[in-house]
């Protein structure tokens, strides 16, 4: 998955362009950069790659959910409903805005489950934020009628899943905000970085002054410009996205790998009759940035994740005892760990998490390998890893 497999001169090329020509910031010194603009650039392809409206860069794809977030009005006391499976930037992203992240289980998308999500909706619940975990995706119908039947916000995290398509919509610019993330391990990278993605209007602008300390960016004197509300710094650099524009323009050919990599793997694993493939919504198209199957029960999943990795079989994992990526062992954010005081209504949601019934993520999580796409391997490392997973499985099974 990972882009930075394939660093090129395309990237050193851009990224010289900056250094070169001395302006790192993307905002202001107009007359020093002679009209280089990597950001600017970069915002422009992305619309282009994902077919929206708006793109404001920021510094990471946690700061892109909390400026979306933010730019849709949630704030404090506001319920922001979640998956018990995600990047622990996904509570950390909507607790920053003193908002109350409300978890909820998956289903065999592992992605959010539509009716867990309207069990949990409430007169505090503000927008349903849908996580499109290892490359593909959720119901998304089914999941956007919940939102509009309740008047919810839709908030949409692909920053595990840049490339898939929903009825031949990129992920991410299916809901009212998209979020990406552009880290040194996503399928194109910027080192750190990451986009929100709208078709409203009103919520990129809000975007684009909240991520700079409220400038509005209108002329071109930064310091003549006005605050017209407050906001924070969440701006990414030039040489960032000196990267990221690179990278971007090479996005179909890392997809175009990554596919075929997928695809010698999944059809020699398909001939394991006790295992099945995570289930993918109609109309959908995983990216192809990872591979997920189910075996029979969580005992065997451990075993085999623990069989590859004594075998060499490395980037497949299974998330069950993961604290990155899982409920079950979030224990710092279960336990209220933090640094300053958290709000009464923050505290008591946590609390309810240490109690909270999730054995149908637990039914999912427990049985599932999710094994990373690398863009490096060849065609033959690929068929000979196929072959010793499917070994390896049929032998613990």
């Amino acid at each position: 998955m990972p882009g930075f497999e394939l660093f090129s001169d395309a990237e050193r090329n851009e990224v010289n362009d900056v250094l070169d020509n001395g302006v790192l910031m993307r905002y202001g010194f107009d007359g020093m950069r002679k009209g280089h603009w990597k950001a600017k650039e970069l915002e422009s392809e992305l619309c282009t790659a994902f077919k929206t409206n708006h793109v404001q860069l920021v510094s990471s794809g946690t700061a892109a959910v909390s400026v979306a977030l933010a730019s849709a009005g949630v704030g404090a006391g506001d319920e922001v409903i979640m998956p018990s499976f995600t990047f622990v930037a996904s509570f950390e992203a909507i607790m920053m805005l003193g908002a109350i992240p409300v978890l909820v289980d998956i289903d065999d998308t592992l992605c959010l489950d539509s009716k867990a999500v309207e069990r949990a909706i409430t007169e505090k619940t503000k927008a349903v934020m849908v996580v499109q975990m290892c490359g593909s995706m959720g119901d998304m119908d089914a999941i956007q009628a919940v939102c509009n039947k309740h008047n919810l916000l839709l908030i949409e995290d692909a920053c595990q899943a840049i490339g898939g398509t929903y009825k031949n919509k990129p992920l991410g610019s299916i809901g009212d905000l998209g979020c990406f993330s552009f880290d040194f391990v996503k399928t194109i990278t910027c080192g750190e970085g990451g986009a929100v993605i709208t078709n409203n209007e009103q919520y990129y602008i809000n975007a684009d002054h909240y991520s700079d300390h409220g400038h509005d960016h209108i002329g071109s004197d930064r310091g003549a410009e006005t605050h017209p509300f407050l906001g924070y710094n969440f701006r990414i650099s030039e040489l960032h996205a000196a990267v990221g524009l690179a990278q971007v323009r090479r996005l179909p050919e890392f997809l175009d790998i990554q596919k075929k990599h997928f695809e010698i793997l999944r059809q020699e694993l398909s001939k394991i009759s006790e295992m099945e493939f995570r289930s993918v919504p109609e109309g959908g198209v995983e990216s192809c940035a990872f591979l997920n199957f189910f075996l029979p029960d969580t005992e065997t999943a451990l075993k085999v994740s623990k069989a590859f990795g004594e075998n060499g079989i490395d980037a497949c994992w299974n998330y069950y005892n993961n604290n990155w990526h899982y409920i079950r062992k979030w224990h710092h954010l279960k336990d209220a760990k933090s640094l300053y005081p958290l709000s009464y209504e923050i505290k008591a949601a946590l609390e309810k998490l240490k109690t909270q019934d999730f054995s149908q993520s637990d039914h999912y999580i427990g049985r599932n390998i999710s094994c990373l796409i690398k863009l490096s391997w060849t065609e033959a490392e690929v068929k000979e890893r196929a072959e010793k997973m499917k070994s390896i499985i049929e032998t613990v099974i």
